[in-house]
């Protein structure tokens, strides 16, 4: 059979593979979806009818094939493995992924097609709001992918709901998933009592800062809410921005206020609070957006980072005009491949008083119309492309360590704090990210609000009521 390997990217690839989400990872407002989504199955059929990748983010130069990237490394771990044995009727999949992760997607999956005569995958690469908008869309017009890639919560939670993504839950017991996966991971990954992905990473957020500029102005790296305003207004007194962030999507804002929540609800009212168990027209909320837009009006923050893309703020962080960057264990790996010193990087969990850290999941997701032999080829394509020999050969597309328990740590040299940040939090707990606990219906509301009130067309005693309508809205329609 020919194999061919399609890629469409929804938009220029970014200069380094970041998740947004919560993302990398995570969320997003669906504003639009419907429009973006279209325009994303028109080009991808005009991709597919010409049968080329997308360009890269340099625009006038040829994307490299995926024989060329494959030939980049030294392949032989993964064609090892590649043949994966497959004896069933021969399969075409389709795969829907990441645009940030589509070097080595291409790679791979070349050199599966390769090795394996009776199955053949296609990927499409989508950017990290495009996707959701994608595969809502999807959904909701009966033509979801064979799998796709996505997130635990209430991002995977629509999919559960609706009736398309397939129940793994017979099959993680048959196949020992619990002495397979870390039990946070899997955890994140079982919605409405069902296992509704296969775990592709576990990862938790803390504040990344440049110790080099720390002690340029003396500053201790803050154990208390008090200490860490103090080091804001210090960095801003000395010229430095305190954090860089950007508005675009609200995922990125949503980071720092969860902190604040964190720090005002206590962990036993936070959870609730997730849970839409209890209300968000009280004072902890308003106390927590109140102290966001302290940090907005004193200029915490970039000029204009409501509008500015998530994906892009590693580079204040790394030029040194901001002091401190909100993200997981991955953006290590992500300075490292883009030349950063990582000697001037250190990390601390966000002084929220519980000594929680935000935790979220990433899992590939598989159509529940899905036959018997295709679930078997599509299991085969994620176990290889979820290897260790996969992940070493392309560190960059993975928030790694892999989430099993017999998975090795990342080379220290290249990502220091990624162990610390792991330890650390088995050791403090977590709480879910906040755009994984919420629906997406919700989820919009807040980001609006936090736009709205650094905007000064809002208040926070105007946007916590506003919040709860949200939820009783979505409660009634659901």
């Amino acid at each position: 059979m020919k194999k061919k390997v399609v890629s469409l990217t929804m938009v220029g690839l970014l200069a380094v593979g970041l998740l947004a989400g919560c993302g990398n990872s995570s969320s997003s407002s669906d504003t639009g979806e419907s429009d973006a989504a279209a325009a994303a199955e028109e080009e991808q059929a005009t991709a597919e009818e010409a049968g080329e990748a997308s360009p890269d983010t340099e625009g006038d130069e040829e994307a490299e094939t995926s024989e060329e990237v494959a030939s980049s490394g030294d392949t032989s771990a993964v064609e090892a493995i590649a043949d994966v044995g497959y004896e069933g009727d021969p399969v075409e999949l389709t795969f829907w992924s990441l645009s940030t992760r589509q070097e080595g997607l291409e790679a791979l999956t070349d050199i599966f097609n390769q090795a394996n005569d009776n199955i053949t995958v296609t990927v499409s690469c989508y950017d990290t709001d495009g996707i959701k908008d994608a595969c809502k869309t999807a959904a909701q017009s009966g033509s979801m992918p064979s799998m796709w890639f996505n997130w635990g919560g209430s991002l995977g939670q629509y999919y559960v709901d609706n009736g398309v993504t397939y129940d793994l839950t017979s099959y993680a017991s048959e196949n020992d998933w619990d002495n397979t996966f870390n039990s946070g991971v899997l955890s994140l990954c079982t919605l409405s009592d069902q296992v509704c992905g296969y775990p592709t990473s576990y990862n938790v957020i803390g504040i990344y800062y440049r110790t080099d500029i720390f002690d340029q102005y003396g500053i201790e790296v803050p154990t208390t809410l008090e200490e860490f305003e103090d080091a804001c207004a210090t960095l801003k007194e000395n010229g430095i921005t305190p954090i860089s962030t950007a508005g675009l999507y609200g995922w990125h804002v949503m980071r720092l206020v969860e902190q604040f929540i964190e720090y005002y609800a206590g962990a036993d009212e936070h959870d609730q609070l997730q849970a839409l168990e209890a209300s968000w027209d009280t004072d902890s909320i308003v106390e927590a957006l109140t102290l966001y837009q302290e940090f907005c009006d004193n200029g915490y923050f970039p000029d204009g980072f409501i509008t500015a893309n998530p994906d892009d703020t590693y580079m204040a962080f790394a030029t040194g005009a901001c002091a401190m960057d909100i993200q997981g264990q991955w953006y290590d790996a992500a300075l490292s491949s883009n030349g950063a010193d990582l000697s001037v990087v250190g990390w601390f969990p966000f002084p929220n008083g519980t000594d929680r850290m935000s935790a979220f999941a990433e899992m590939v997701q598989f159509n529940a119309d899905l036959t018997d032999d295709e679930l078997e080829a599509a299991m085969l394509y994620t176990q290889f492309m979820n290897s260790p020999e996969a992940a070493d050969l392309y560190p960059d597309d993975y928030n790694l360590p892999l989430p099993t328990l017999d998975a090795e740590m990342p080379d220290a040299s290249t990502n220091p704090n990624v162990e610390s940040m792991l330890d650390y939090s088995a050791e403090h707990g977590t709480f879910t990210i906040t755009d994984q606990a919420f629906p997406s219906e919700v989820a919009d509301v807040l980001f609006d609000c936090q736009d709205a009130i650094c905007e000064g067309s809002m208040t926070p005693e105007e946007a916590a009521p506003q919040i709860q309508d949200a939820i009783e809205s979505y409660k009634s329609s659901n």
